[in-house]
């Protein structure tokens, strides 16, 4: 099969497609011909040699892939050959075949395109996972959603949305708008606007209940000012790095605040299967009605993946950058 390949850890122009080995699936996997993939941070992480891939999972790039069945496993009851599903993979996406275990496979809501499709597992299941599991976001709560532009942040603000609470974001200016449709009733340019003071402003100083960041050290301390008595602050990701110089503690405590690091990939597979049965039913109505939504910036080629690592890399997209595979 035609996989892209890493040709040495570097920049996007180490990347180029190549050959690899179809996979053979096991006993509860499918065997799935991509249509198409999604590009993820972890991606230009493992690109650059920083972020390898979990134990036994496949080297080639790629979480997240939308296809039909080939072939299914001895013991698989789920699927049949010719079924459309997606669904968020340990790696092996960015190939013309993938394997997948049966019940981290979704199927395709009827009217979806494959390219629709693959923009949806890896930003919702880790934004509900955020939200809902870690966050326990509540009706008639105020959440708070660094990078709200970004896949799992306009992912969050659907989810948040339809949790029936409310949601205050921070994007660059030129991305307000997008927020706003989406469903943020607070849209706050961080590049002119201290969000930890705008944030006290609109909640009539009482700060909010969760906060999801993906920014770290830069955002720490305003974080834990912006959170409310009792609120909960979710680390996904260091952007700005994972040392904070100097902090008070005594804020946590007086405020009796939870500090919660979460990653998806490295969790257990059961995890992640109970995860994606959880976020399937409660999404995938939504997704088939048109309240949820995935959010692509562009659908590109997958000979022009260099063009679309650069442009993760330079944080102008607005939403996923899909992969169209041949």
């Amino acid at each position: 099969m035609k996989a892209i390949i890493v040709r040495t850890p570097g920049g996007p122009e180490q990347l180029y497609i190549g050959e690899g080995e179809i996979p053979n699936p096991s006993d509860y996997q499918v065997l799935v011909r991509v249509e198409a993939t999604a590009l993820n941070r972890a991606d230009t992480l493992q690109r650059a040699g920083k972020y390898p891939p979990p134990a036994g999972a496949s080297s080639i790039l790629g979480l997240e892939i939308a296809g039909r069945v080939v072939e299914t496993g001895k013991s698989v009851s789920r699927w049949k050959t010719g079924d459309k599903v997606f669904g968020l993979l340990p790696g092996g996406g960015y190939a013309q075949y993938a394997i997948i275990h049966e019940d981290m496979a979704m199927a395709v809501p009827g009217g979806m395109s494959m390219e629709e499709a693959t923009a949806i597992p890896e930003v919702f299941l880790t934004a509900f996972q955020a939200l809902q599991w870690l966050g326990k976001v509540k009706a008639g709560e105020t959440v708070l959603i660094h990078a709200g532009a970004s896949g799992v942040g306009t992912a969050a603000i659907q989810l948040v949305r339809e949790m029936g609470a409310q949601v205050i974001v921070t994007a660059s200016a030129t991305k307000h708008q997008t927020c706003q449709a989406l469903g943020a009733t607070t849209v706050i340019d961080y590049k002119t606007t201290l969000f930890a003071s705008k944030v006290q402003e609109v909640t009539n100083g009482n700060g909010v209940d969760v906060i999801i960041d993906f920014i770290a050290a830069d955002y720490f301390q305003l974080n834990i000012d912006s959170l409310a008595l009792d609120g909960r602050l979710i680390l996904l990701a260091t952007l700005s790095g994972g040392k904070v110089k100097e902090f008070d503690l005594r804020k946590i405590l007086s405020k009796r605040l939870q500090v919660i690091g979460s990653t998806l990939r490295s969790r257990s597979q059961e995890y992640q299967i109970n995860l994606t049965r959880e976020m399937a039913a409660f999404a995938l109505p939504r997704f088939g009605d048109g309240r949820l939504k995935p959010v692509i910036d562009r659908v590109l080629d997958w000979k022009q993946v260099q063009e679309a690592h650069q442009l993760m890399e330079s944080n102008q997209n607005t939403g996923k950058i899909v992969l169209k595979v041949e």
